[in-house]
Parts: structure tokens; sequence; C-alpha cells
């Protein structure tokens, strides 16, 4: 034994020595009050410690048992946060794949002990990705301030900064990935020194997507399967802030149209069909098999400071051939939400082709200051819809994605204060049907969610690290080259 072991050894033991034992506690009829809820959630095997805090603030101590498969256990305890361990967590959580486990809660109070209701954390069989990708913003969207690209490794909730705007003049946004794969990447800059860089087989290079025949520069990207195509949306865009609403921004198009771009060509694919004046169209995403282009569509009139809650998205697509870059003949409408006053954004189809996932609102497209918006979910074997009601709350549900699996989804919501959005997990089986979501994990959770004072911008699941080199982005960033796309013609 060396003296590092020594030392680690005689860690545990001080720790162990130093814990309260639970003495004459008073029995709760109920399960506890925790923050984040992580009571009776579903959890994949790969995901970082579920740290938590009693909900009232008011315990001095706060003691957890688990107890997983086989009898394996485990004890923490602390004043905040119980303080679970990683390795301790892991182990436990890997030995119980396809079981449960069992956690009972006890806080001290003033008045001494109190032990709650058992409660169960299911591991499911199926295993999440290596982590995610968002963009930390300020919740007013005024001005830039400090706007960065992140990634978080789910097994450990280590967060790695890929590229902030610190380095240079401008904003980072729009940044997707081809089904998760870190390799490829597409990522917007607005300001001075605009550009869509993109990221293909470990090359960064920096492009000019605004062309002679387009409205403007490419964004709201999302790939094509095969990784050879990226469909991307050009937007003419505007704010208005509310004086007295729960909704403090507004964002909406006063034309907007779609176009592909081929990576092997350098060139944007276009059809009349989708680049109608008439006719909004926005937030691209391809099928499973890259062989139909769902999007978001409303009609385009001119749109008067206050009217812009009259415009109203349906979910629509059009067949693509990818042999070709060609685009099919007709416009297919999949749920005319305009009908019943109501608004499609961020359509979202699962890898495996089974289903969509959407938001739905009252109007517009910028759902994620909607307090009513919800997720809903289609069946692609048969076209009917329904409410993701397990998932969804009074508070804005909004952009969301899939885990290269199909098993997994991560979305933005603001049930937490209605203020900041916050990345909340959900696992979605064959059927559709989705568990109790649980937020994404720290460490002192409370703590750690009331100083982060940014909002989680569009979560991307990603299946590896990025190992983004950003001084070699700054560099292209700051250089006055850009690759010219152009119009296939």
């Amino acid at each position: 034994m060396n003296r590092y072991t020594i030392i680690s050894v005689l860690a545990s033991v001080i720790f162990i020595s130093c814990q309260e034992s639970v003495k004459d506690a008073k029995q709760i009829a109920s399960k506890p009050q925790i923050y984040p809820d992580y009571v009776d959630v579903t959890i994949p095997a790969n995901i970082a410690p579920l740290d938590f805090c009693m909900d009232d603030e008011k315990a001095e101590l706060i003691d957890v048992v688990i107890t997983g498969k086989d009898g394996l256990e485990l004890h923490a305890q602390g004043k905040e946060t119980a303080g679970i361990g990683a390795k301790e967590w892991h182990d436990i959580v890997s030995n119980s794949i396809g079981d449960s486990l069992g956690v009972i809660v006890s806080a001290k109070y003033e008045k001494g002990w109190e032990t709650y209701q058992k409660f169960n954390i299911y591991v499911s069989r199926d295993s999440i990705d290596y982590g995610i990708v968002y963009r930390l913003i300020e919740p007013g969207y005024i001005v830039y301030s400090k706007i960065g690209i992140y990634e978080c490794n789910l097994y450990d909730s280590q967060e790695n900064a890929l590229i902030e705007n610190t380095e240079f003049q401008g904003c980072v946004n729009c940044h997707s990935f081809n089904r998760g794969n870190p390799n490829d990447m597409s990522l917007h800059i607005r300001g001075e020194k605009g550009a869509t860089l993109l990221r293909l087989k470990g090359k960064i290079e920096a492009y000019n997507t605004a062309t002679p025949q387009t409205l403007g520069s490419c964004v709201y990207p999302y790939w094509h399967p095969s990784g050879r195509y990226i469909a991307y949306s050009t937007n003419n865009t505007q704010q208005v802030f509310h004086v007295q609403d729960r909704k403090r921004i507004e964002v909406y198009d006063h034309e907007s149209d779609l176009q592909v771009y081929d990576t092997e060509t350098n060139q944007l694919l276009v059809t009349p069909l989708l680049k109608k004046k008439e006719v909004m169209e926005t937030f691209p995403a391809f099928s499973a098999d890259g062989k139909v282009l769902y999007f978001c569509a409303a009609d385009g009139k001119p749109i008067e400071t206050n009217d812009f809650d009259s415009i109203r998205y349906n979910l629509c697509s059009i067949t693509f051939d990818p042999e070709n870059g060609k685009f099919g003949d007709k416009i297919d409408t999949l749920v005319n939400a305009a009908a019943v006053g109501k608004s499609v954004s961020f359509p979202r189809p699962s890898y495996d082709g089974r289903y969509l996932v959407y938001t739905l609102s009252n109007y517009g497209q910028f759902s994620i200051w909607h307090p009513e918006a919800d997720l809903y979910i289609m069946d692609l074997k048969d076209g009917s819809t329904r409410a993701m009601d397990v998932i969804n709350t009074n508070d804005t549900e909004s952009y969301h994605s899939w885990s290269s699996n199909s098993k997994w989804m991560v979305f933005s919501s603001r049930r937490d204060d209605g203020l900041f959005t916050r990345p909340y997990f959900t696992h979605i089986d064959e059927n559709g049907e989705q568990t109790k979501p649980f937020m994404l994990p720290q460490s002192n959770p409370r703590d750690f969610y009331r100083k982060r004072f940014f909002s989680y911008n569009v979560p991307e699941f990603i299946t590896g690290p990025v190992e983004y080199n950003n001084h070699e982005a700054v560099k292209a960033i700051e250089s006055p080259q850009r690759v010219q796309m152009d119009v296939r013609k």
C-alpha cells in the first residue's frame, strides 16, 4: 500500500467518523421534497451523481442511504447536500442496470431528525451519449455580453468552453452536429466579423453564406445523416421587448427561406417551393433516412408592431433525393397548427425514424419565452400526434434534441424558476412514452444554479469530446478571408 492509498483510506475513515448517526428520527409518511426533484426518475447508468438538497432549506444536515442490487449500499451525509461520491455512485449504479436504487433520506432540523419514505431511482438499460453542447446566454437577449458554446460531460458534469466571444467581438449561436458526431460542427457567428464556421473532418473554415440569390446568411442548421448536406434557413429577423408580460422578448421573422448546402460542391441547393415570398419557412430538419426535409411554415404578411402574435407556423415537409440533391415537387402539411390557433417550432425527428417531437405554442416561432409552450410527439408510422404530458409543465418546454440511440431526449425548460432555461432529460420507449424528467446533475445543485446567471440554450447531444481548437476558430473569425458559397445553377 503506497502513501497515496493510505491517505485515501484515512480520508474515508475521517469522513465516516464525522458523520452524525440518525437517532430517534421522526418517521414522515411522505417522500421527501428535494431539489432538484429526483424522486422516482429514470436515469442512464453513465450519468453523474444525482446530488440534491432539501427543498425547504431549513435542514441542518441531510443523510442519504442508497441501496442497489445485491444489497450494495452507499451512505452520504452533509450540510447543504449529502455530497454523493462519484466512484461510489457509479459503482452502485452500474451494478443496478435494469433494476432500481432505493433511496432513504433523513434530514436534521432544529427539533431533531426526520426520516422520509423511500423513493426509487430506476436505472435504464439504455445508455446516454457522452455529453451535451449548449450556449450559455444571459436571459435578457438585449446585448451580446458574455456568450459561449460549452461542452458538458454527462458522466461527471464537467464543463469545458469550446469558444467564447471574449476571444473576439461578436455573438456565437446556432451550433449543430451530425447526430452528435463531434467531428462535424456548424457554428454561426454574428456581428462585424460574421461567418458560418464549419468543422468538417476536423478542419475549421469560415464561410460567407450570403449570396445575391438568397435572403442572407445561413442560420438554424440541421445535418443530413450522410454528412454531405446541411439544411439551413435564412431569416430577416426582428426583436421586440415586452413591458408587462411573462414573455420578456419576442423574436419574429419578416421573411425567411430554406436551402441545403452541399459540402462536396460548395453549393447551396434551392427550390422555388422553399423560396415563396408569401410563405416564411424556418427550422429545417432531415428525416432519419435523409429523404424528407421537415420544416415550419407560416403565411408571410406585413407585420405591424403589435401584430406579431398573429403569425402561426405549421409543420410541413418536402421530399429530398440525396443522390442528386433534388427536392420534390410539392409541400405536405403534417400538422395544421394554425387551424386551431397554435404554432409549431423546432421539429426534431428521432434517428431511428419512429418519432418526431416538436414545440407547440400560441403563436410565432420564438417559443423559448412562451410559458404555454409544450412538447408534442408524432408517430411517423401513422401520423398521430399527442402532447408529452409526462414532461410538460405550466412553464416553457422548448428546444430539444435526441440522443444518438433515440432513447433519450434533452430539452430546455423554465420550470425551475420561470426565468432561466435548464436542461432536462427524459427516456422515451418504443411506444413513445416518456419518463419523469430530471435536471442536469451538479454538485451542490442549489448553490450552483443560483450562482449561474445564464440560460442553457440549444442543448445538443454529442457522442464524444469535441476537441475544438478555439485558437484555430478565432483565427478564422478574425481573418478577412471567407469561403464563398454559391447557389447551384
